[in-house]
C-alpha cells in the first residue's frame, strides 16, 4: 500500500484528499485529477470546463452549499454514511490554500474532514 504523502494533486476537485484515500493507495484509483472514468463526476466536469484545481477557487458561488453541483444527492449521501464535510474541506483550502490542506490531511491521515 502507498504511504501518505503530502502532494496538491491529490486534492479531489471536491476537497476530499486523494492521498489518503484506500483505494488510491491500493492502486485501484489514480485520484481525482487522473481518474478519466469519473465522468459521472458533475464537481470534477465543472472544474476541468473552469480550470479549478478545486471549487475553492470558485468566485460565482460563495458557499458550495448552494451550488447543486458540489451539493447532490449523491455527495449528501456520501457525507452521511461516511461523516465526511467536504465543505469544511474547501473552506479549509480557501483559507490555507491547497498546499496547506494537504499537509494537513496527511499529518490526520484523513481523506475528509469529520462531521
Amino acid at each position: 500500500m502507498k504511504p501518505i504523502v503530502a502532494d496538491v494533486g491529490l486534492v479531489a476537485h471536491c476537497g476530499l484528499y486523494c492521498g489518503a484515500c484506500p483505494a488510491y493507495r491500493r492502486g485501484r484509483c489514480p485520484g481525482c485529477h487522473e481518474n478519466h472514468k469519473a465522468g459521472w463526476c458533475k464537481v470534477r466536469k465543472c472544474c476541468g470546463e473552469n480550470g479549478y484545481s478545486s471549487c475553492a477557487e470558485c468566485r460565482t458561488i460563495a458557499d458550495p452549499r448552494d451550488c447543486k453541483k458540489f451539493n447532490n444527492l449523491i455527495a449528501k449521501l456520501f457525507g452521511l454514511i461516511f461523516r465526511s464535510d467536504r465543505r469544511a474541506c474547501i473552506v479549509q483550502i480557501r483559507q490555507k490554500g491547497l498546499a496547506a490542506h494537504a499537509d494537513i490531511m496527511t499529518a490526520r491521515q484523513a481523506q475528509t474532514i469529520r462531521r
